[in-house]
């Protein structure tokens, strides 16, 4: 029997199902009792069961359908298929904020083919705010097109940003940065969820953001609404990981000279 071929757009309908249902497991453990955290690489990287059964439950989809696709996942890591496609996943991104009741958190999904983001996803369930990005189509919050903000200068700029959690040990911790542009903006936000930040660019919520060593399910599917909300990513410094500039042209360039 021929396997059945699905479209982008149709991939994109999973893609959002799927996030709806990993947001309901979330929300079942949100400001509760049970989420059974632990530690990862350091204090300040933490995980819980909520970002484990989320991932579980994304994996499980993605295999059923696409068991050719291969999957990059925040919790478990790559897991190597012979296909052309890699789903990349963020199961729960923000989880510090999840952990301590803030509700600032998001089901990040992109699909890749052949290394380029061909669809994204970022669903925030606790806010019920749904982005999704199509290469070529456009960005969309909740079915409405999203732009970037149009501001030029930084001084009427209200940017966003966040820090590595080796800021303790290592000098490259964005510390410095913040403290060059702080003082020449409108105002800076530090929401705890890159994915969620990049969509807020993508809307024109935030005029633009920077951050140093994400990993790629951190801002895979967050970037490509940046890019089809008009807006470009600068990679800024390539010796801490993934570190990105995203916002109008002119922005991006106005905060790469200041931290460059």
């Amino acid at each position: 029997m021929t396997e059945r071929t699905y479209t982008e757009g149709e991939m994109l309908e999973m893609a959002v199902r799927w996030a709806r249902e990993a947001g309901k497991i979330q929300l079942g453990y949100f400001r509760g009792s049970g989420l059974q955290m632990e530690t990862k690489s350091n204090l300040s990287d933490v995980v819980t069961c909520a970002d484990k059964e989320s991932e579980a439950y994304l994996l499980e989809q993605i295999a059923a359908l696409f068991p050719e696709h291969s999957v990059l996942g925040e919790e478990t890591g790559m897991h190597e298929r012979n296909g052309e496609y890699c789903w990349v996943i963020d199961p729960l991104d923000g989880t510090n904020n999840y952990s301590q009741g803030l509700p600032v958190f998001a089901v990040s999904i992109a699909l890749q083919y052949r290394g380029e983001t061909r669809l994204g996803v970022v669903y925030a369930p606790y806010l019920d705010e749904l982005y999704t990005a199509l290469r070529g189509q456009g960005a969309f919050l909740n079915g409405t097109p999203v732009r970037v903000s149009q501001k030029q200068v930084l001084q009427e700029s209200v940017l966003g940003t966040g820090f590595p959690y080796d800021k303790g040990t290592h000098p490259a911790n964005n510390i410095g940065n913040l403290a060059t542009l702080l003082p020449g903006l409108r105002g800076i936000r530090r929401m705890g969820a890159a994915a969620y930040d990049l969509c807020c660019v993508a809307a024109g919520f935030l005029d633009g953001y920077w951050e140093l060593n994400l990993n790629l399910w951190d801002m895979c599917a967050g970037a490509l609404m940046v890019e089809e909300a008009g807006g470009v990513i600068c990679h800024f410094r390539d010796d801490r990981n993934v570190s990105i500039i995203a916002g109008n042209e002119t922005i991006v360039e106005n905060i790469h000279s200041k931290i460059r």
